[in-house]
């Protein structure tokens, strides 16, 4: 039973994977107090994470960094060299949870092969990139403590050329979320807590990304699938300025291949008032997608790309619906024996973990606020209601009531948790059953549709202002 897998998994972590944790501790609270200050005890964090390294190919590089770092010299090579660094340790901290995570569910997991050939690097000039480095490089001299509506404002310019540049609108966009980040926070230095791990992952990946001449010019396909998907649920990404919906799924492909877990993702851009149901509105452009969704179907897809992460390229014209599909009913059956896809290299990070599940036959349990725990037969696994979207009709109170649960198993925090997709449920003593997605073609729900209706379609006022401004 899966639930007594999950509990395995439950039973402490892999070796090693605290002190590397510690040692990217170390390095973030460096960076969050700026390289132009170490002081010794910080100095001394950044030697012991290149030590470790030591046995590595970054080794060396880390070494002289950490070196030239203490004695008040930073350059972007070595900048650069500690990002590797502290990525490299992520990764492997990955790959160890990627692995008890796969042995404790029995899933066979596709190993990473690499592009057939070389991706050759984005053609753009050195100096679009060299800015985005330069706009980094500030900031670890200065730290988070340091930073202003001065150095915030100072990244405009380069966001504003790597946007201009289509091949590069991957580090521009990771740049302006850091940025917007940053100037919600101003003065930082006031502020009580800061998210140190986080900004740091930002900052290391986009350090990363723009190293010239080393940004491939996207993931590369691995060809063409067709088949039939199979929709286990939707999670949804809410930022203030776009919305994501990334489509966990299983694929039959045509000709009788293994079954495959796969992920499908479409997204719009927003502005921070357009919430609630009213963000299925911004991606009416899938409406095959949509409706599949919301009616519970399957996909009959033909020809579209499949990159070597896993993700389908949705295409929603290589798309038709299909059947009606229980997604438990399919959970039940296909989940135990599909292939799960590698994971690309840079993206090997703790929090990036999110492997799909079907769990049954718990007992949950309910603590302060909207807390809810599932009891696995004596272990117990945190449900991250925090995660539930408000566009659709899943509730912290039904999880609590539920008795089936279809989820993400992420890791964060130091903690394996559940972030649920659809649950089956009672309620009032009549069987639900709740779905992420299940509001795609607007609210089913009688006071959610009422509420819609009183605060109006903001999409379609938006749209109409934009159009007038435009034509002026």
């Amino acid at each position: 039973m899966l639930d007594v897998q999950l509990a395995e998994l439950l039973d402490g972590t892999p070796s090693g994977v605290g002190e590397a944790l510690d040692l990217v501790t170390g390095f973030d609270d460096a960076l969050a107090h700026g390289f132009a200050r170490l002081g010794e005890e910080r100095a001394a964090a950044l030697t012991a994470m290149a030590g470790a390294m030591a046995a590595t190919p970054l080794g060396e590089r880390m070494g002289e960094a950490a070196g030239k770092l203490a004695a008040g010299s930073i350059a972007d090579e070595h900048l650069t060299a500690l990002a590797g660094g502290r990525a490299a340790l992520f990764g492997a901290v990955h790959d160890a949870l990627l692995a008890r995570l796969d042995a404790a569910l029995g899933r066979a997991r596709a190993s990473w092969e690499g592009p057939a050939s070389p991706v050759p690097p984005v053609v753009a000039a050195d100096n679009l990139l060299s800015g985005c480095r330069s706009w980094l490089h500030e900031l670890a001299i200065t730290g988070w403590r340091g930073v202003d509506h001065d150095l915030v404002s100072a990244s405009g310019q380069a966001i504003e050329a790597l946007s201009a540049e289509p091949g590069l609108r991957r580090p521009a966009v990771l740049l302006d979320g850091l940025a917007a980040e940053l100037r919600a926070s101003c003065p930082v230095q006031a502020a009580d807590r800061l998210p140190v791990r986080r900004w740091a992952d930002l900052w290391t990946r986009a350090l990363l990304l723009s190293q010239a001449g080393g940004l491939p010019g996207g993931p590369e396909a691995a060809g063409t699938v067709s088949g039939r998907l199979l929709i286990l649920g939707v999670d949804v990404h809410e930022h203030g300025t776009a919305v994501q919906i990334q489509v966990h799924g299983i694929l039959e492909p045509s000709g009788g291949a293994p079954s495959r877990l796969v992920r499908t993702s479409v997204a719009a851009a927003k502005v921070d008032t357009i919430v609630g149901p009213a963000l299925w509105r911004l991606l009416t452009g899938f409406p095959v997608l949509l409706g599949a969704l919301a009616e519970r179907r399957s996909l009959d897809v033909t020809d579209l790309p499949l990159l070597d992460s896993g993700d389908l390229v949705w295409h929603d014209d290589r798309a038709r619906a299909g059947e009606p599909v229980d997604p438990f009913a399919a959970a039940r059956v296909q989940l135990a024996g599909v292939l799960a896809p590698a994971v690309p290299p840079l993206d090997r990070h703790p929090v990036r973990i999110a492997e799909p599940v079907l769990v049954e036959g718990y007992k949950t349990a309910t603590g302060d606020g909207s807390a809810v725990t599932l009891d696995l037969g004596g272990s117990t696994l945190a449900v991250d209601t925090d995660r539930l979207p408000a566009c659709g009709p899943l509730t912290s109170a039904m999880v609590a009531a539920s008795s089936a649960c279809i989820g993400l198993v992420r890791w964060d925090g130091g903690r394996w948790t559940l972030q649920p997709l659809a649950v089956q449920a009672t309620v009032k003593r009549k069987a639900v059953e709740a779905h992420n997605g299940d509001w795609a073609l607007g609210p089913t729900d009688p006071k959610a549709a009422k509420a819609e209706a009183r605060a109006g379609d903001a999409v379609a006022v938006l749209r109409e202002r934009a159009g007038r401004l435009l034509r002026k």
